[in-house]
């Protein structure tokens, strides 16, 4: 008729997590109750897509073959938002229509003007990310002609890259 908190404690058991609800003592005979739980759980992301609950409504008073038992299964899913950040420095660019690269050459210069591109990856969360894959495509051929000469690729915070082929190919 009325509604209580209860009082619930965590702890392990068998190498099992238990939390142990104490829903009222003395209990009337014939008694009906309803509990609604609300559970936080952490460390979600490596659990699979669902993770199962077992519960059980056991007596300390009498110990029965029937103490009711029952298993919730509950989807799991994983929220994180990403967000790609770039700039380019110098942002604008133009060459002179004169301008041609110098073939052979091993200084930077003679290659054209250097611009750096810089690409931030953001996890905005509320969930961790692992696997991320970006793939970033730039257009440094227009036809046989060079459009970019793609001297370096680097990163930071412990990312894997790999890189196309055409990186550095005149060894500068």
């Amino acid at each position: 008729q009325g509604q209580e908190k209860l009082s619930c404690n965590p702890k392990k058991e068998n190498g099992t997590h238990v939390v142990l609800c104490e829903l009222g003592n003395p209990m009337k005979a014939g008694a009906r109750i309803t509990v609604d739980m609300e559970l936080s759980v952490s460390g979600l992301e490596d659990m699979g897509d669902a993770i199962t609950f077992h519960l059980q409504l056991r007596s300390k008073n009498s110990p029965s073959p029937s103490n009711a038992s029952v298993t919730v299964t509950v989807p799991v899913e994983a929220e994180a938002e990403m967000e790609l950040r770039g700039n380019s420095l110098p942002a604008v660019m133009v060459l002179p229509t004169s301008w041609h690269r110098l073939e052979g050459s091993q200084r930077l210069e003679d290659h054209g003007i250097k611009v750096e591109h810089v690409y931030e990856l953001h996890n905005k969360g509320p969930g961790t990310v692992s696997g991320v894959t970006l793939s970033l495509a730039v257009p440094h051929l227009l036809g046989d002609h060079v459009v970019l000469y793609l001297l370096e690729l680097g990163t930071e915070g412990g990312m894997n890259c790999s890189h196309h082929p055409a990186l550095n190919p005149d060894q500068v």
